[in-house]
């Protein structure tokens, strides 16, 4: 059975004469504790912050796995403050459960397509994130997947495995290089900015992208240049996805896009799977309309272990880890916690998400 890992935490108490005063003086600190409820089993860091804050009563779903939705809407009722991450969906059912008392919440994650932003505002809700800290940490790993994908490294690891590996044959395991390569760029933020970086000293001929509008003054840092998404689409031999997911970029790469790219090109997508159309991009590698692509990120996850994308060799799928440093995750931990005692005082959150 699943139970809920609970942490009492009470505000530092100065010391009082006699126990019955000491009582009192513990009963009326619980009584003025916030009531804080964490979704799931996070870097410690961030719950000790927390706990040693003095300010706050802390429940915690202290399991790797995902907390049930009916656990959750028990355990946020009469809550003033929330610590979730993206796979917790925060919308009116659970709002309503929360009650009035709910005044911020704190998501680990760049991320915020699981708040129904609308509702949260109207309730008066402050909302914290975790931008920047996984800049670095998401561009590496897009680096990773592209060359994985490209260079065709989990085939050659399977054929060593396997004894596929034989004499040395000239057109065997060939991939795509980087070297003298268009690649393109579809959203130019700090994740797209910094993919650029890491991939200009691998000799990359040509940056291209594109956004909502031009961004001349960041564009300038990787000599990038702004195109309609078609162009971009026709013209990179790679494609990296780093868009946020919003009504305009849903099932934004679709078949007829993947009709413009070139035959030899590679899709890379780390922002969110519902940018791109699975089913459509099956069909693109199955019929050879692209060469392959690289996927951090899917519709749903985890994606189904019999779904088609997993039958082929030219598709690289990973389990959502392009943050998955240890650094990188204790950082998104300590700022969610940061950002919730800041909203909880009343103060400026570190990173507060505008509504």
């Amino acid at each position: 059975m699943w139970l809920g890992h609970s942490v009492k935490v009470l505000a530092h108490l100065s010391r009082a004469v006699g126990s019955s005063h000491t009582a009192q003086v513990m009963k009326r600190s619980q009584h003025q504790l916030a009531k804080v409820y964490v979704s799931r089993r996070v870097p410690q860091e961030g719950v000790n912050l927390l706990q040693d804050s003095g300010i706050c009563e802390v429940t915690q779903w202290d399991f790797d796995e995902t907390v049930p939705r009916s656990e959750l809407l028990k355990q946020v009722a009469g809550a003033h403050g929330l610590f979730c991450l993206l796979t917790e969906k925060i919308d009116k059912e659970l709002l309503d459960a929360a009650g009035p008392n709910l005044k911020v919440i704190s998501t680990m994650s760049v991320g915020h397509d699981h708040l129904s932003l609308d509702e949260i505002k109207k309730r008066g809700i402050r909302v914290g994130y975790t931008p920047d800290v996984l800049t670095d940490a998401t561009a590496e790993l897009t680096v990773a997947l592209l060359l994985a994908t490209s260079r065709r490294l989990m085939e050659a690891v399977a054929e060593a495995k396997n004894g596929g590996w034989g004499t040395w044959k000239p057109l065997w395991m060939c991939g795509y290089g980087l070297s003298n390569s268009t690649v393109g760029i579809v959203g130019l933020g700090r994740i797209g900015i910094a993919v650029g970086q890491c991939l200009k000293p691998f000799g990359v001929k040509k940056f291209l992208y594109t956004d909502f509008e031009p961004k001349p003054d960041i564009a300038a840092q990787i000599q990038a240049e702004y195109v309609p998404l078609d162009k971009l689409a026709e013209e990179s031999d790679f494609v990296t996805l780093h868009c946020a997911l919003t009504p305009e970029t849903q099932g934004l790469y679709n078949k007829d896009l993947f009709s413009k790219m070139k035959k030899t090109a590679v899709l890379i997508n780390t922002s969110r799977g519902a940018v791109v159309n699975q089913e459509d991009l099956y069909q693109a590698l199955t019929t050879g309309q692209i060469a392959a692509a690289g996927m951090d990120v899917t519709v749903p996850e985890p994606l189904p272990t019999d779904h088609p994308l997993f039958t082929l060799k030219n598709c690289v799928i990973l389990p959502h880890i392009a943050s998955a440093t240890i650094a990188t995750r204790t950082t998104m931990s300590v700022l969610a916690a940061n950002n919730l005692l800041s909203g909880l005082r009343g103060a400026p959150m570190p990173k507060e998400l505008t509504l």
